[in-house]
């Protein structure tokens, strides 16, 4: 396969993958406190307008981690603006689930210029050129996750998984209320990012009134703490570049990762 122009690549990523780029991603959970043998719907999906899905969230392996720590996958349908699952929950239920939508690896982003031109192709065969000046040259890694709690919350599901970017709650994020806050850790591979933006922004469910948009930094031990002042649902967002290993088809990964929340009146 040619490389294709960069004005032929920019209109096929307009139309196949900018919305996946641009947009945030979200998990959402029909019910966070449900009812032992309730079956929950999962809705997966990028959008600007949280909850108002714009793009499916495709090509992953969605799961469960359930109380004593153990995940299962669970069988997820794609749609052309969502992905739909349903998990039913045990008659013994009571604790903490981990709902995620698993790794997805998106689209290749490479463009370079050489001898005047521009050039750009998502086939990873097509390699670039020696000597050509790299414009950009990296991939997607995107996972968006949450939890629901039967009962009182506990903590086994909140574990670290000690690979790529995460939040590792401090606060139970099914525990949250007004005049608190909501501590959690972001990692990579298991060790905490300092000084790492998090972007946590409310849930509107639609256009017409613009969401609060929270901006909060990480500390050397790479903790965050989101001041609770507002109830609602909101969705917390991490984004973090990363070398690709010398066998990936690209020099840089971009990942991010999303959590979304529920935050009560106390």
């Amino acid at each position: 396969m040619k490389p294709m122009s960069l004005l032929a690549a920019g209109a096929l990523c307009a139309a196949l993958i900018a919305p996946a780029l641009a947009h945030t991603p979200y998990l959402l959970t029909s019910d966070f406190a449900p009812h032992a043998g309730q079956t929950v719907a999962l809705d997966a999906a990028f959008a600007e307008t949280f909850f108002l899905p714009e793009a499916a969230f495709d090509d992953s392996r969605f799961s469960v981690t359930g109380p004593d720590g153990q995940a299962q996958a669970l069988v997820a349908q794609s749609m052309k603006t969502r992905t739909v699952a349903e998990f039913t929950l045990p008659e013994a239920a009571a604790g903490t689930y981990r709902l995620s939508t698993g790794l997805r690896l998106g689209a290749l982003f490479r463009s370079w210029e050489i001898g005047g031109k521009r050039e750009s192709s998502r086939d990873a065969s097509v390699k670039i050129p020696a000597g050509a000046k790299v414009i950009s040259d990296f991939q997607s890694r995107t996972l968006a996750e949450t939890y629901l709690s039967v009962g009182a919350p506990d903590r086994a599901a909140l574990a670290s998984r000690g690979e790529g970017l995460e939040f590792v709650p401090v606060d139970h994020p099914d525990d949250l209320y007004v005049g608190e806050q909501f501590a959690f850790v972001v990692q990579y591979d298991g060790k905490p990012l300092a000084a790492q933006k998090v972007e946590i922004t409310e849930a509107v469910w639609s256009s017409d009134r613009k969401p609060r948009v929270v901006e909060l930094i990480t500390d050397a031990q790479g903790q965050a703490r989101f001041k609770l002042e507002q109830a609602g649902t909101w969705v917390a967002l991490s984004r973090h570049r990363t070398p690709a290993p010398a066998s990936a088809p690209v020099a840089e990964y971009s990942n991010s990762y999303t959590l979304t929340f529920r935050v009560l009146n106390p």
